[in-house]
């Protein structure tokens, strides 16, 4: 019997994680450019005692779990501080602590020091890894390419002047990408990927999450069904053995 509770606590626990991940896939739908996490994939093994597999089975996890690099909806907001890549490769960014990381928010502001920062209070690199600060300003463009062209405070109408290049990378088949503790993408164990300038930046474009909040609320529902039936198993199997147990007992006790 206690073969039973085991694997159904099992599944529960795995079920308790997947609800774990589509509760922060929830909680960050509406967070521009945000990467949707995915289920730890993983497979059945057998416990073993003395050398010998017995019929105790558990899931077991492969590895870290990863992200869905699904394109979100492109949203004109019409605010030039506002820019979004068209289609595959990420930004460059420095979060106030820990190493540079990759990101595909582009919600950006400038700081009291005209650094540019993100909705998350990550820097935007150049292509040489220094974050972009920019100077006093008018106007501001951004084409395709990442440069950003401004208008000084002090200049001609119509002056323009180079200010900095948005660091961004399209990262290879054989690059992998996995989320760090706290929420950014890097290279697992490694250094990122240099700037190669092949992303398509577009200028007054927000990029919404790759969530689909229907799919996550359906497949909460499922879990939650799932969850409950693996309850129901863990009563049931108490039941069975506290009748055992009674039918074992000796008359009259």
């Amino acid at each position: 019997m206690d073969r039973m509770i085991y694997t159904a606590l099992n599944a529960i626990s795995v079920l308790r994680d997947a609800q774990v991940t589509q509760a922060q896939n929830l909680a960050n739908q509406s967070v521009p450019g945000y990467r949707r996490d995915l289920d730890n994939e993983g497979g059945t093994v057998f416990a073993r005692l003395f050398g010998a597999e017995t019929a105790r089975a558990f899931r077991q996890e492969t590895g870290p779990a990863g992200f869905s690099q699904e394109s979100g909806r492109l949203n004109p907001t019409g605010e030039k501080m506002d820019i979004a890549i068209a289609d595959a490769g990420y930004f460059h960014v420095q979060p106030e602590t820990g190493a540079p990381a990759l990101s595909r928010r582009g919600d950006l502001r400038a700081d009291a020091e005209g650094t540019l920062r993100n909705g998350a209070g990550d820097a935007l690199l150049d292509v040489n890894g220094d974050p972009i600060a920019l100077p006093p300003y008018r106007d501001v463009v951004i084409n395709e390419l990442g440069e950003i062209h401004v208008t000084p405070a002090d200049g001609a109408p119509g002056e323009r002047v180079l200010a900095a290049t948005i660091a961004t990378v399209v990262p290879g088949e054989d690059v992998t990408l996995r989320k760090s503790e706290d929420g950014r993408i890097r290279v697992p164990d490694g250094e990122l990927p240099p700037p190669d300038q092949m992303a398509r930046v577009r200028q007054g474009v927000l990029e919404s999450s790759n969530v689909n909040a229907v799919e996550e609320m359906i497949g909460q529902i499922e879990l939650q069904r799932q969850f409950e039936l693996g309850l129901k198993l863990v009563t049931s199997a108490r039941q069975i053995d506290e009748t055992g147990a009674r039918l074992l007992r000796m008359p009259g006790t």
